[in-house]
């Protein structure tokens, strides 16, 4: 609103809206959703990644420096737990671990990350702290915090999720060589190569099922577990609070093996209230229009988009939403009249539609995929604070990957079938030549009829080449089939007269002792 002309009347409106406002009491941040059936356990790891150094040589007075060099994550893992009378963690402990993310048993700054929760601070938790574990395999998580956030910046999501079936693994979000994050390529591929490291780590840990494995989290941890996810083919699934993969197609692009419309994994995506076109001039980098929206070249996979229209971005976080410092930015962002209950509610929301998410993909659960289907409505959502938007996958990309892929699903009979329809979706699609000859050759001692129909297809799309008939006639000659062999080697004579190897197969393939056979 805009005080000119009037300004006395407005400054009597917003006068009388304080009043009302200070006369309500505000209720504290509680998360609502119910824990789920397993009992929670935390443990604190400190490792680092000694693939990277993170700490340069010589110290800030030019001396060289002494101690670890390596790059250090400080790794939090929730899991499923036994019972244990052992205390809980309260809020303040988690904050408390930001004194020591970095400098591993010598606390140092950090301690009032969270400055304004006050009493809030005393909050006890779900997790116990080294419980015992419960016995089990469950599937993994990694949760990527935002912009320099720690690890426990939605410590409440974790834990229920881990309450459920899930190992949960998060390190704090640093950039390449400093403890704060960079706006940049390389503060994404840092934590992108976190990702990839704590899902290594999760490996030795003896309750995980490494088959199923999802990354997700919050703001810019939402577009660096995009990064991780095109990388590292053991993801199987994405989620996003309102990540930053949505804001900074740029940044995507400019990657060059990023491709969103290439992936096959399923996304699930919690996007802020509405943003104005306003807005969106202010906050989103001017370049971003030159690149793709990643959400909607997302089509090889499933895609959700849960529009969760009573939140701003900052409450995408338990902690923050416990934060009185964020509470005083709040109204400058506020979406229409919702306040800090409907944000409560609405991350509650998060939680439990993420639960379903993964329990949908990676515990195959189908009565969880029923209830994302359904609408917000028919899962007793309070009006107005959600939509849910759902599209399919279309079918495999049009790369090698997926080529390789639908070749095992119907069979290397269907070679030419396949690539002739990833070429009618993607015209400039083109498997190489060599690659296809190695292949075939890969092939053909074990599965020869496979290597045959690769070899086969090979010779469809480069028909001017003299080594793809050489090849074939070699795969027919393996099988017996002495006419083909024939046919293929004189073919390949044709096209490249100087194939020596052709002309000696053609003096044993036509020698009068295998022609009497």
């Amino acid at each position: 609103m805009r005080c000119t002309k009037f300004a006395s009347a407005c400054f009597a409106f917003v006068t009388s809206l304080s009043l009302v406002a200070s006369a309500q009491t505000v209720a504290p941040f509680q998360f609502l959703e119910k824990p789920g059936p397993h009992a929670v356990g935390l443990k604190i790891v400190e490792q680092y990644d000694y693939s990277r150094i993170f700490l340069p040589a010589t110290n800030e007075l030019g001396k060289p420096f002494v101690g670890e060099r390596a790059r250090p994550l400080q790794t939090l893992v929730w899991y499923p737990a036994e019972k244990s009378s052992g205390k809980p963690m309260t809020v303040q402990d988690y904050v408390d671990l930001k004194a020591t993310e970095t400098s591993f048993g010598k606390p140092g700054v950090g301690q009032n990350y969270y400055s304004g929760m006050g009493p809030l601070l005393k909050t006890a938790l779900w997790a116990v702290r080294d419980a015992g574990v419960k016995a089990g395999r469950y599937p993994v998580v990694i949760y990527t915090p935002s912009f320099s956030a720690p690890s426990w910046e939605n410590a409440d999501l974790c834990e229920y999720l881990a309450s459920y079936g899930y190992v949960v693994l998060s390190s704090p979000d640093m950039g390449a060589t400093t403890r704060n994050m960079t706006d940049d390529l390389s503060g994404i591929d840092a934590q992108a190569r976190d990702v990839s490291f704590l899902i290594g780590y999760a490996r030795t840990l003896p309750d995980t099922d490494m088959s199923e494995i999802a990354a997700g989290g919050f703001s810019w941890g939402g577009i660096s577990n995009l990064f991780a996810a095109a990388r590292d083919g053991r993801i199987d699934a994405l989620f996003g609070l309102d990540g930053s993969m949505r804001y900074f197609p740029s940044l995507v692009k400019q990657a060059g093996d990023v491709h969103p419309d290439q992936m096959t994994i399923p996304l699930f995506a919690f996007t802020q209230g509405e943003i104005t076109l306003e807005e969106a001039a202010e906050d989103i980098k001017p370049e971003a229009v030159a690149a793709p929206s990643v959400f909607n070249t997302w089509t090889h996979g499933d895609f959700f988009k849960v529009e969760m229209l009573a939140l701003v971005h900052g409450e995408n976080s338990a902690m923050n939403q416990r934060d009185e410092t964020f509470w005083k930015e709040f109204p400058s962002q506020q979406k229409a009249d919702y306040g800090r209950e409907d944000g409560a509610i609405s991350y509650a929301l998060e939680a439990k539609y993420l639960r379903y998410y993964l329990d949908a993909y990676l515990k195959h659960d189908a009565e969880a995929m029923a209830f994302l289907k359904k609408t917000p409505a028919e899962n007793g959502v309070p009006k107005h604070l959600m939509a849910v938007t759902f599209r399919a996958s279309k079918g495999a990309p049009s790369t090698v990957e997926a080529f390789r892929a639908e070749l095992g699903k119907q069979g290397f009979d269907h070679a030419e079938d396949i690539y002739a329809a990833m070429k009618k979706q993607s015209p400039d699609f083109k498997l190489d030549e060599s690659m296809m000859n190695v292949w075939g050759y890969d092939l053909m001692e074990d599965h020869l009829a496979e290597a045959t129909e690769i070899l086969k297809l090979n010779v469809r799309m480069y028909p001017d080449s003299g080594n793809v008939y050489d090849s074939l006639g070699e795969a027919y000659m393996n099988s017996g089939q002495k006419q083909l062999a024939i046919t293929n080697y004189k073919k390949s004579l044709e096209k490249d007269p100087s194939n020596t190897n052709a002309i000696e197969k053609l003096k044993v393939l036509e020698s009068k002792e295998a022609v009497a056979k």
